[in-house]
């Protein structure tokens, strides 16, 4: 089981980074918020979980080992594969996904694409409990500033001009500066997207 990668950063894309670990490429998979972390040519250290199919081993990284374990956890839920669990780590922060299973609230589920009512439902039945169990770690609130470098930061690695990206979030964080960095992303990508 390859656990975690510390290496430098070769190449970010939209669903993915390759880090370089003594001279081998890992393309790893992410959720947006992790990818918004990564510099292209600077080292980085993932926690990652590695899932073995027939016909494919896929690396998925995340900015720390608690994205990490609630990963894990979702797939453990009938009908929860790999892509789903990432899916809804990309849409829900850990604290905001925790809270969610813990309270059995069942709209904040369903936000996540390919989660239904149903779904949702037997999240909440078969993790409520066991979420409690996993370590919690204190949100860390990041500034405006820090949001908005990560996030221009992020869209220059996708091939997005510096002036053309720092717009679309300065838009974004316009509406809201309270935004965390994954939902500012989210929301300037789908503002390039228009734009195209």
């Amino acid at each position: 089981m390859i656990s975690s990668l510390r290496g430098q950063v070769l190449s970010i894309g939209l669903d993915h980074a390759v880090v370089e670990v003594g001279g081998v490429g890992f393309a790893v998979q992410a959720t947006p918020a992790t990818l918004a972390t990564l510099r292209r040519g600077e080292e980085t250290t993932l926690a990652t979980a590695l899932v073995v199919r027939e016909d494919s081993l896929t690396l998925f990284g995340f900015a720390d080992a608690e994205a990490r374990e609630l990963f894990g956890l979702l797939q453990t839920v009938s009908g929860i594969g790999p892509r789903l669990a990432l899916a809804t780590l990309a849409v829900l922060e850990p604290d905001k996904l925790r809270a969610a299973l813990a309270e059995g609230n069942i709209t904040v589920l369903t936000q996540v694409p390919g989660i239904g009512r149903k779904g949702a439902e037997r999240l909440c039945i078969e993790l409520r409990d066991k979420v409690g169990q996993l370590p919690s770690t204190t949100p860390t609130t990041s500034n405006a500033g820090q949001v908005r470098a990560q996030v221009a930061e992020a869209l220059l690695g996708l091939g997005f001009p510096a002036k053309q990206a720092e717009q679309a979030v300065d838009t974004v964080l316009a509406d809201d500066s309270a935004q965390g960095t994954s939902e500012v992303l989210r929301k300037a990508l789908a503002l390039l997207g228009r734009k195209r």
